[in-house]
């Protein structure tokens, strides 16, 4: 009678530690789960790094991406699972620095070549593996005046540079200024310099010091806009943005000069990365690309920079 006694007194202690271990473990479960958690969120996010000049172009090419229907190889991926973009624009060599500096970029879009062929140049070193670089678009080059009709020019060749640039100024005893981007730096800028040497006239306006150079295309541009020169050598795509009327313009034929190719390249290999940058290739990507001033990449193009 005791014994029974004291099993029924010893009951509840008992009934209240196989509680309060059921409790422990169920606190425990999050606690395992986070880090599949935190593993899930971080392959939600595509980062990118993209040069300044893709800022008018590339929000529109991403939505839409977001609204496509293509698949990357894995099937299990469609419109539905497509991760949330994030991008940061800065210049190519700004963002190339970030990188080597352990930014957490997954796609790099330059603004030329060299970058990312430098980038994949340095994981070889370092016996890591790395997609190849990607074409992605090409750049445009136009001939820019605010203060100044175009509308009259067909092309620009010697003999209409040459009556632009020294004959008309020496008539009217004026002095003009050209702007071109820093050639040493800026694709846009060696693209321009190498068309006015093959026209025989960089040398010539030179050593007239009518050519000003700016740092940047930005800058070249600025100085056009603001007639703090007379002409510029810009990008079409910023005179697209820019909303500039056509008689104030003239596009370069592109076989003219060296061609601006901008390249990209994965940085940190995933289904969603070569997803995009695949998409990046396509041809609706592509006539956005157009659209914005750009060439399409391996497309027959017209002078407007619209694929034929």
């Amino acid at each position: 009678m005791n014994l029974n006694l004291k099993l029924i007194a010893t009951l509840p202690i008992y009934l209240l530690l196989a509680s309060c271990s059921n409790d422990a473990k169920t606190e425990q479960a999050p606690t395992d789960s986070q880090p599949e958690t935190s593993v899930q969120q971080s392959t939600e996010v595509l980062r990118i790094a993209a040069a300044a000049n893709l800022a008018g172009v590339l929000p529109a090419v991403i939505d839409a991406y977001e609204t496509s229907d293509i698949q990357t190889s894995d099937t299990q991926t469609n419109k539905n699972q497509k991760p949330k973009i994030e991008v940061t624009y800065a210049s190519s060599g700004k963002l190339f620095a970030q990188i080597n500096s352990g930014a957490p970029y997954d796609i790099f879009l330059s603004a030329d070549q060299d970058f990312p062929a430098k980038y994949a140049q340095q994981q070889d070193s370092a016996k890591i593996t790395v997609q190849t670089p990607f074409t992605y678009t090409r750049g445009q080059l136009a001939l820019y005046s605010s203060n100044h009709d175009l509308s009259a020019l067909k092309t620009l060749d010697k003999a209409s540079l040459q009556q632009l640039f020294i004959t008309q100024p020496s008539h009217s005893k004026t002095t003009i200024k050209i702007t071109l981007a820093n050639p040493e730096l800026a694709p846009y800028g060696a693209s321009a310099k190498t068309f006015l040497q093959q026209q025989g006239l960089y040398d010539t306006l030179s050593n007239k010091k009518v050519l000003i150079q700016a740092e940047n295309i930005g800058q070249a541009f600025q100085y056009a806009h603001t007639a703090t020169t007379d002409y510029g050598f810009v990008a079409l795509s910023q005179l697209i943005s820019a909303k500039v009327p056509a008689s104030k313009y003239i596009i370069l034929q592109p076989e003219s000069y060296p061609a601006i190719l901008q390249d990209g390249i994965v940085i940190r290999n995933s289904a969603q990365a070569t997803d995009f940058t695949d998409y990046l290739q396509s041809e609706p990507a592509q006539k956005l690309f157009a659209e914005a001033g750009y060439l399409p990449v391996g497309s027959t193009t017209s002078a407007t920079g619209l694929s034929e």
